[in-house]
């Protein structure tokens, strides 16, 4: 039996509105969706960060269907459901984009139920130099960028 506050498999409908960046969507319903477990450049972190969420508008562009899943924290300090997308195909996008290799893996307990597979996508797609990973898209991580350590000035 799952724990209060988990869902346990996809459940909250989202059609894509917009994507302003590589792990964040907003639906028609006007709800901000921050996806779990991966980390995209900023969009100041040029030309990385436009490419990333380039990725992500190609997975789930406007008008896109979405089930979204939660984890145990289902909220963010900014009001963003924080969660796994599935398109109608059942590929989930945090995978997918982490697959691609326009994404580390950022993981934030206690929201870790997908942690071992985001990882592993990381992996394979810093082993086959896909995306970023050929460009050196991730010199600076997004974290780090951030938080000012790369020589940027540190956004949000």
């Amino acid at each position: 039996m799952e724990p209060p506050g988990r869902t346990p498999e996809p459940g909250l409908p989202c059609t894509v509105e917009a994507v302003p960046d590589g792990d964040t969507l907003r639906c028609s319903d006007g709800t901000r969706v921050r996806l779990l477990s991966i980390d995209t450049p900023e969009l100041a972190q040029e030309p990385h960060g436009a490419a990333a969420r380039d990725a992500l508008r190609r997975l789930a562009g406007r008008g896109a269907r979405l089930m979204l899943e939660t984890d145990v924290r289902e909220r963010d300090q900014y009001g963003r459901i924080l969660g796994y997308a599935y398109d109608q195909d059942g590929r989930m996008l945090n995978e997918e984009m982490a697959r691609a290799g326009y994404a580390v893996a950022l993981v934030y307990p206690p929201n870790v139920r997908h942690e071992e597979r985001i990882r592993a996508a990381v992996t394979e797609a810093r082993e086959h130099g896909r995306g970023l990973w050929a460009e050196d898209g991730f010199v600076c991580a997004p974290r780090d960028y951030r938080a000012g350590r790369c020589g940027g000035e540190g956004r949000r």
